[in-house]
This record gives C-alpha cells, structure tokens and sequence, in this order.
C-alpha cells in the first residue's frame, strides 16, 4: 500500500480541503462515530438543525464521544442538548466549539483542557463536509456545490457509500488524466480530450461514443481541490451531474461515495423522474464500478511510463501536490501548470464542446 511520502506530494501526510465525511441524511438517524486523516472524530446534528463535528474521545478520562448506543443517555436520547452533547461516561458537556460548559457533579471551574478541537462542517448537496488542514488553516476556497440541487427540476441523488479502499487518492486523482482507460475501460474512446487547470481546480474535458448508451457521451469534469469531482454529462435526451467523492481515512486508505443529480426536463420532478433518475445513477455506478475494481486490485503507481498520448499524469500530480503543502509553494504551482493542456496530435474539444461548462467557472 503506498502512501503519500511515496508519491513526493510534500510535506504533509494528507491533503487540505473540503471533503465528505457523511450524508446528510445519515445525521438526521443519530450521532456518528467516524475516522479520517488517521484520526477519530464524532459528527452530530444539533437541536438547531446545525452539523456539528468534533475530535472523538472525551478529554476526561478518553471516552468517544458517539461509537456506542449502551448508555443511558444514549438510550434515552438525552445525549443532545441545544447544540452541545454529552461524553456517554461522566456527562461531562461539550458545546458547537468544543468547549466544556458543564460537568454534572462540579460546581468549580471547569479545567481549561476540557476541550475538543471543533471543525469546520458545511451542509451542501446532501452532504456534510468538512474542511481538513493539517496545520488549522480556514479555508482558502468556497465548498463544492451546484445550484440545481435547489431546483425542483432535478431530482437529488441519495449517495452510493462504496465504503474504504486500499489506495492513495493520488491514483484516483490521475483518472483526470487519463485519455486513453476510457475505451478498454468504458467502452467510450475519446474523440477529443483537453485538461484545463485553475488554480485549485482541474477540469477534463471530453466526449465519444458511448458502447452502453448507443449515443455521443459529452462530458466536463471536475474537481474542486482534491475530494470532490463533479461532472456534467449529456448522452441523448439525458442530462445529469455526477459526484464523485474520496476522503483519506488513513495514509493510503480513501473513502469514496457516488451519486447521480438527474434532469427531468420539466418544472418539478415527478414520482416517475425519481425512479429514472434511480435506474440512471445505477448505470453511471456500473460504470464507475469499473474504475473502482481496476483500483481494488492494482499496484501503486509510484512511477508511470508516461506516453505521449495518454494525458498530462505529470501535470496532474503536480497540480494535486498544492494540497500536501502551503504558502509560496501553492503559487508556483499555479504558475508552473495553470492553462489548458492538449495531447499531441489528439482532437482537442471545439467551441460547442466547451459550451457545457460554460457558465461553471466564470
């Protein structure tokens, strides 16, 4: 299994930004008990309605916070108070800042290390993510997110959770890339193909026809820093946007979930659309199911025999390196591959390829 020292990325062990760490919906069950970045953490959705996430295990006597259900606070669901929750052991109380505010059997002051590391969280698109530095940094670039998840013409995905995989999100990263896997793969060869890089955006474009759909599949595709790819595709009548989502668990484990936003064409999606939209995300997994078995099964690729035409991988890990380290460093990176990269004798995309992310990064 390699890990991130193996790639060179920096020097950091796993990467800064905003990454999934739950669906929505799962917080709205109970409390979560959830691991990322080589670290435990408890995620759990306030009395306000807010989405709350702190370091795992209470400061007192080292108690997580959320990985049991046989307490009886638990049991009775008295753990939640207003947007603080209590340790399941002494009661002891933690705010939305990690903060002690109150322990059941003290009327002194609390101690001043009764406190938890709180994280950044943002709610978008049935998702709570998070936004990981390593060194406690705010963020330096808005949260992944489409407005059509808002619009009642489109019909929100319930995520596929593909749960853990034995490889760096490096090799995942490289996909944006890699021009020539769609064939063999997918059975889409590419008839154009070109990577743009924005700063902490990279973006695929490309299109062929697609062995499965029988029809021209049309694609821009994208990550916003390092965990979130989103993707607008067209194949006949059919529109969607795909997520794609992996988050480091530990050094060269990735967690990786899937969904499918659906257009219906009409002006309030119906019960009918739904069950589309449900047959249409199963058919873009079966297809990403793919990628991800290759995945389960190959060696890393610390070192690729890059060919001229198999897409810009150097570029790519270069421009994923931004994310391992900070500074004066992220700006040379930018500098050293922001613009548009093209395969060498390879159709690029026209002007009504490039139409279909028109309106994205403007």
């Amino acid at each position: 299994m390699a890990k991130a020292a193996d790639y060179s990325l920096g020097p950091a062990t796993f990467p800064r930004g905003w990454f999934i760490v739950a669906e929505s919906r799962e917080l709205d069950e109970k409390p979560l008990a959830v691991r990322f970045f080589g670290q435990d953490f408890s995620i759990y959705r306030g009395e306000s309605g807010k989405a709350i996430m702190l370091d795992a295990y209470c400061p007192h006597m080292g108690t997580h916070l959320t990985a049991g259900e046989s307490a009886i606070i638990v049991q009775n669901g008295e753990q939640i108070e207003g947007d603080s929750i209590r340790c399941p052991y002494h009661g002891w109380r933690f705010n939305a800042d990690g903060q002690c505010d109150d322990i059941p059997y003290h009327d002194g002051p609390i101690p001043r290390s009764a406190k938890l590391t709180s994280y950044k969280v943002k709610e978008v698109m049935g998702c709570v993510m998070m936004w990981f530095d390593p060194e406690g940094g705010e963020p330096d670039y808005e949260c992944p997110s489409l407005t059509q998840w808002d619009d009642p013409a489109w019909v929100n995905w319930k995520l596929d959770h593909l749960g853990e995989i034995a490889i760096h999100p490096q090799e995942i990263l490289d996909n944006m890339a890699d021009c020539q896997h769609l064939g063999p793969t997918h059975g889409a060869p590419c008839e154009y193909f070109e990577n743009e890089f924005k700063d902490h955006i990279i973006i695929q474009r490309q299109g062929g026809w697609h062995q499965a759909y029988d029809c021209m599949l049309t694609t821009a595709t994208w990550y916003t820093g390092p965990g979130v790819l989103l993707s607008l595709q067209e194949f006949g009548p059919t529109t969607v946007y795909e997520i794609i989502a992996n988050t480091p668990v530990d050094d060269g484990i990735s967690k990786v979930w899937h969904g499918v936003l659906y257009y219906s064409g009409k002006d309030q999606a119906t019960a009918e659309d739904e069950a589309i939209a449900a047959e249409v995300q199963a058919g873009a997994l079966v297809a990403f199911g793919a990628d991800f078995s290759i995945w389960q099964s190959k060696r890393a690729a610390i070192r690729i025999i890059q060919l001229p035409k198999d897409g810009p991988f150097n570029k790519v890990r270069d421009w994923y390196k931004q994310f391992y380290t900070t500074g004066d460093e992220v700006a040379a990176i930018h500098q050293k591959v922001n613009g548009l990269h093209h395969i060498k004798d390879f159709p690029q995309p026209n002007d009504k390829h490039r139409e279909l992310d028109a309106d994205l990064f403007n």
